[in-house]
């Protein structure tokens, strides 16, 4: 059924959702329909599929999409940036992503390219999220919006007022919820949400959630996103040494915690970052007996 972020979320007490990327090889793609038919027994409201540094996979991201569409006909989300595209570019791929039923964008300004460490307006580009959702909304206004929120704040921000500030900025442009980068401490969640309403930021705000079944991820984690990780979780996972079966099951124990504190807390939804796979959120899911009958 074709239905907009914003329907979704005001047509259901409780929105699931998963974030794809899309696969280098056939193989890959293979993999991830296998993954994904095991994650739709979950019976998920919308799908979204991210692309490379730069819009390196843009294409790949509508393949990706256009796969998940003919397994599935709940809605779907592209990941649009502003990094490696000029208006027209972005123009372009809108008008694509709308010929192929794709019903939702998620926007968020990017990260700088690889081997760069400050974002960089090429000519003829956008600079900001609240640019790029400005133009969604001018050109497309059937599609529906998601934004980034950073429950530790944008290493790029300054201070959480100030990203709170271009948050509201995103939403005044007409975004139709936010999607929180990955986090551990539920409190950091909980105090972003509540400084949103105080804000004036009124649309749903949505925790993103990942997984962490290893230590190896769980360092590299933390080096790419900033995200704090809970002492006591990262002593679990390190005391259990190489056994990886018992690494998988600390991280499911953390995650499953997490997510069913969170919905105690009344959030409108939960959106996965499965990373192609299954197996860690089908064990969640399961366990908290999700979606409610």
């Amino acid at each position: 059924m074709r239905m907009n972020l914003a329907e979704i979320y005001k047509s259901n007490p409780f929105v699931l959702s998963f974030e794809l990327f899309p696969p280098k090889s056939d193989k890959g793609m293979d993999h991830l329909i296998e993954n994904l038919r095991r994650l739709l027994e979950f019976h998920p409201h919308f799908v979204t599929c991210t692309y490379g540094a730069g819009g390196s996979t843009r294409e790949k991201t509508l393949d990706t999409l256009a796969h998940v569409q003919a397994l599935t006909d709940i809605p779907v989300a592209s990941h649009v940036t502003c990094v490696g595209a000029t208006v027209e570019d972005l123009k372009a791929y809108l008008a694509k992503a709308a010929e192929q039923g794709i019903e939702n964008i998620v926007a968020i300004r990017g990260d700088p390219p690889e081997g760069e460490e400050e974002f960089r307006t090429m000519k003829g580009a956008l600079s900001f999220g609240r640019d790029l959702v400005e133009l969604i909304r001018r050109e497309y206004p059937e599609f529906g919006i998601a934004v980034g929120g950073y429950p530790e704040t944008h290493p790029e921000a300054g201070s959480p007022e100030t990203d709170l500030r271009y948050l509201k900025e995103k939403v005044d442009c007409g975004a139709d919820v936010v999607i929180t980068q990955l986090f551990y401490n539920n409190d950091d969640f909980l105090r972003f949400r509540d400084c949103c309403t105080s804000k004036g930021i009124c649309v749903p705000i949505i925790p993103g959630l990942l997984p962490v079944t290893n230590f190896n991820q769980v360092k590299r984690i933390a080096s790419l996103c900033g995200a704090t990780l809970p002492e006591d979780f990262l002593n679990a996972l390190e005391n259990c040494g190489d056994d990886t079966a018992a690494q998988f099951a600390v991280g499911v124990e953390q995650a499953t915690r997490q997510a069913g504190g969170l919905i105690a807390h009344g959030v409108a939804g939960i959106h996965f970052y499965v990373l192609n796979k299954s197996h860690a959120t089908s064990e969640v899911l399961g366990a908290l007996e999700l979606p409610p009958k």
